[in-house]
């Protein structure tokens, strides 16, 4: 079956089309009612149906005589340790847990936190509040107290799970104590905290609540997995950069599972028993859907990567993994790749490992540039597929369906809309927009499968963020345009749409012109504010290892790039280099925080950034730079 009419039949009959992929499930009880209205005026799938997504990970693949299969490669350059860990193993270490937080009184409906570095016992956490129906949270690893605080009090866990500490390349970085001081802050208490000691030499201050991770799972008898509804919650997931009061998307059970097992076929291209890495962490969303639950689903085997893609110990390290464990499909953010080929832009590390067993690169987490997209292309030689999906949706939205029939690539796109997603782009009066014409990312009602069912005790936050604004969508808050022949771009979020002279223009696509520069590694562009034209753009860029360049003969030839592609209406005239961005823990960079300090706007710096220390000195460019007065001088 072609792509198109997979994607039609998903769209003219996606009762029938989802019932028989949810039949590629072994529910307790299948379900009679495919698609419900929701009273939040979002949809409900499988509502009558039963199941546990610890069962559909573990247990199932247990009974069909592959417990011997390694589930789990898990490889910490950090710590120089690397495991195999089979489903056996995995169900041995999950049904003890869980047995253990049942013992401490949680039980289906309760919520737990779990916040933790990348190790296997994330997982096992994880699994263990699925198999007995103890929604968690999971936060990531590092998390500022007063952050770790404001989700405590938001989801009212019974119990945190976490571990003596997390490393940052070679940085040891205790969590212990940021747990207790949020809990301090909190206004909510949590009844226990389970504390996994890595054995590091990291101290553990004690409290009351505490309880040891290796003793409560010793002690503790294995639990079989409860019967769940389709519609109970499995996750509580907060959207990174939340800086005020936190959205947390809630994601249900049954429709997640039959989206994710669909995604792996059909939009991955990976069958069962094959490996699987998605180069992420388990505190975001794509280490929920692709590092625990979509390819433990699918019989894969994941790799846990306790590392970061350059520094530990190199720009190789990615290479090293592929090759080691014969990856079959990759998944990371354009911005690892964007950091690997700064530090080697020939790819001269790359060519030590044998990479025969990679069949497809895929990108997502962030706008991919062409040139990264290309500059991967080239070294790897396998197709490299940018797609576009959200923490909301849970699984990709727009992608080049290679599971089904690969398409055409063409550098920019994220590609076509994934089954049952009936993405339309549209204007501000709710109209379709004209082929190239940029208007609003928006996804027709209902959705399908798997994506938010709301947000965590705010119903009124979900109507508002993603219903209301074009009734009968979904709002994804992104821009984007269609081509003639139906490839879909994401321009980004439509707060980056800057108004130049009452020109509308996207510094997407000015990004694009300055990263193709030869001696630029990754850059931004944002507007900042303009006495005379209301806003002009800014850029900031940073540049490849060992390139040489005076920063007054870039800005010349950026300049001069911008306007060629253009023209003078963007009214770019300004490039700034700095050694590093100011970026999220997920690899987004902070545009908004870059524009308000250059205006002079009040900010705050969320401590989901990876290196608050960059911000300082980028406050010191811009004022060496005469930057940061103009609303002053307006006044």
């Amino acid at each position: 079956m072609s792509y198109n009419e997979l994607y039609l039949e998903s769209i003219q009959n996606p009762e029938g089309f989802w019932k028989k992929q949810a039949q590629e499930l072994p529910w307790y009880s299948f379900p009679t009612e495919i698609l419900m209205n929701a009273p939040n005026g979002g949809s409900h799938w499988f509502a009558d149906g039963t199941l546990n997504m610890s069962y559909l990970c573990i247990d199932r693949h247990v009974e069909a005589g592959y417990g011997d299969q390694v589930a789990i490669y898990y490889d910490s350059p950090v710590t120089n340790t690397r495991s195999g860990i089979t489903f056996l193993q995995l169900q041995n270490e999950v049904s003890k847990l869980a047995g253990g937080l049942q013992r401490l009184g949680l039980q289906k409906g309760d919520t737990a936190i779990v916040y933790m570095p990348m190790i296997p016992q994330a997982i096992y956490a994880m699994l263990a509040c699925a198999r007995l129906g103890v929604v968690h949270s999971v936060v990531f690893g590092g998390f500022a107290p007063h952050e770790l605080a404001i989700r405590i009090d938001d989801c009212k866990p019974k119990a945190i799970i976490t571990a003596s500490n997390g490393i940052e390349i070679n940085k040891i970085i205790p969590y212990k104590p940021f747990v207790d001081e949020a809990i301090t802050l909190a206004k909510h208490q949590p009844e226990k905290v389970v504390i996994y000691d890595r054995k590091l030499g990291v101290h553990i201050p004690s409290q009351d609540y505490d309880v040891d991770y290796d003793s409560l799972v010793e002690t503790s008898e294995p639990v079989e997995p409860v019967p769940l509804e389709a519609t109970h919650p499995l996750y509580i997931l907060y959207t990174s950069g939340t800086t005020g009061t936190p959205k947390g998307i809630v994601r249900d059970t049954g429709g997640y599972a039959t989206a994710l097992k669909f995604s792996m076929k059909y939009v991955y291209g990976v069958g069962p028993g094959e490996v699987y890495w998605a180069a992420s962490d388990v505190g975001w969303v794509v280490g929920h859907s692709y590092i625990v639950y979509g390819p433990l689903l699918n019989r894969n085997t994941t790799v846990l990567f306790e590392g970061k893609p350059i520094k530990t110990p190199d720009a190789s390290t990615f290479w090293r993994v592929i090759a080691e464990y014969k990856v079959g499909v990759m998944f990371t953010a354009p911005t690892a790749i964007r950091a690997i080929k700064k530090e080697d832009p020939t790819g001269a590390l790359l060519e030590k490992y044998d990479l025969s067993s990679l069949k497809y690169q895929f990108l997502a987490g962030e706008r991919c540039d062409i040139s990264t997209l290309e500059w991967t292309k080239e070294k790897l030689n396998v197709p490299v597929i940018d797609h576009w999906w959200q923490t909301e949706s849970g699984w990709p939205m727009l992608a080049n369906m290679v599971g089904v029939e690969l398409q055409s690539v063409k550098p920019g796109s994220a590609s076509f809309p994934v089954c049952g997603y009936d993405i339309q782009i549209i204007g501000v009066d709710g109209n379709p927009c004209a082929a190239n014409e940029e208007g609003f990312v928006v996804a027709k009602l209902p959705l399908p499968p798997g994506c938010l069912l709301d947000v965590w005790n705010n119903t009124p936050r979900f109507i508002s963020g993603y219903l209301e604004r074009f009734p009968g969508y979904y709002f994804s808050g992104d821009g984007g345009y269609r081509d003639e022949e139906g490839y879909v771009y994401i321009t980004g979020r439509v707060d980056d749409i800057i108004n130049v002279a009452g020109h509308r223009l996207s510094t997407a696509e000015m990004e694009e012109i300055v990263a193709s520069h030869p001696a630029i590694a990754e850059c931004a562009v944002f507007g900042i504010y303009c006495e005379l034209k209301g806003q002009r753009p800014l850029g900031l860029a940073v540049l490849k290892s060992g390139m040489e360049i005076s920063s007054e003969r870039l800005e010349k030839e950026v300049v001069q790039d911008v306007r060629n592609e253009i023209g003078a209406v963007a009214s770019f005239k300004q490039l700034l280099v700095v050694k590093r961005l100011p970026k999220t823990r997920s690899g987004k960079i902070l545009r908004k925080l870059l524009r308000n300090i250059a205006d002079t706007s009040e900010y705050s710096v969320p401590s989901t950034i990876d290196d608050v220390a960059i911000i300082d000195k980028i406050k010191e460019i811009y004022r060496l730079n005469n930057l940061g007065n103009f609303k002053q001088q307006a006044v």
